[in-house]
């Protein structure tokens, strides 16, 4: 790599995820895990991925590619969540889990489906049913859909600041920055060394944070389109478009993450300030496990690499 000190030069495909204790990175054509094991040794995990040239269609047709890869990328980061956790156990642990790991499945796929029904009622039902009660903007297509929209913000701000208050998360929160951190570092093209990657911003344009926040400013846009008042049938309407809401949004953070104009800062400005609360300054020992994490995923073309 040169050795660039003036900025970005390139924008890497190369993308993370903030674990326990660890980072999962995903390259072009490899994927690896970093964990910091409890006697405080780094595990690394690799695997093949296909996220290049040769990826299937459905992951380079725009709009489609939007809902394929989100729902790629969270069936993942569960999987290698769940990875993280259990490289925390103690040996006693381990075997106490294997014992019980039918019933450990169980509770995690329950967990799932709490979580995705959590997020739908929080998400879609809970803002459409607050501003129901208000029978003056009922009939105001446009009015409705931009307060629904601004409870839809509301809620997830709080909820990711009130999450952001428990230990555990807010550690979680310094290895997400040491992802930020070490991406920002590469596509630099400077050494992965611990000082290098202390020195660079911790907020990134195409994180999954944007990407969320960017998902509900574009359903409060759709939605003005949306032509029913009753809060049901809105609700209903909201699950039928949320995957035509999801490739949009998609769409947009490539846009935003490909160019540098004022309508890209616009649109990036929103999700770079939720940063600050999703990302914290890590340790140079979170730091380790992310030149770790992202080691493996460098592909030596870099034409491969481009995003």
């Amino acid at each position: 790599m040169g050795n660039n000190s003036s900025g970005e030069k390139f924008k890497s495909k190369i993308g993370g995820q903030a674990l326990i204790e660890g980072i999962m990175m995903l390259g072009p054509a490899t994927g690896a895990m970093a964990c910091r094991l409890p006697d405080g040794s780094i595990d690394v995990e690799t695997w093949e991925e296909n996220n290049g040239k040769n990826a299937p269609w459905y992951r380079k047709v725009p709009l489609v590619r939007g809902c394929t890869n989100f729902v790629i990328s969270l069936v993942k980061g569960y999987k290698y969540m769940m990875k993280s956790a259990e490289k925390q156990f103690t040996e006693e642990e381990k075997a106490e889990a294997e014992n019980a790991s039918a019933l450990m499945s169980a509770f995690m796929y329950i967990g799932v489906l709490l979580g995705i029904v959590l997020a739908v009622g929080m998400f879609i039902f809970l803002p459409k049913w607050i501003v129901g009660f208000f029978p003056s903007v009922r009939k105001m297509m446009i009015v409705r859909s931009m307060l629904e929209g601004l409870v839809k913000i509301v809620i997830f701000v709080s909820y990711m600041y009130l999450i952001s208050l428990m230990k555990d998360i807010r550690r979680q929160y310094e290895y997400h920055g040491a992802e930020h951190k070490t991406i920002a570092c590469h596509e630099a093209e400077l050494p992965l060394t611990v000082e290098n990657i202390r020195k660079q911003t911790r907020f990134h344009k195409r994180c999954g944070t944007s990407f969320i926040f960017i998902v509900l400013l574009v359903s409060i846009f759709v939605m003005c389109f949306v032509p029913f008042t009753v809060t049901w049938q809105r609700m209903v309407t909201s699950l039928i478009l949320l995957p035509l809401v999801v490739g949009i949004s998609y769409e947009c953070i490539r846009l935003a993450g490909n160019h540098d104009n004022i309508f890209t800062k616009i649109l990036s400005a929103p999700g770079l300030a939720m940063q600050r609360i999703t990302t914290r300054e890590p340790d140079d020992s979170m730091i380790e496990i992310a030149i770790a994490a992202m080691t493996p995923c460098i592909p030596q073309d870099r034409t491969e690499d481009k995003w």
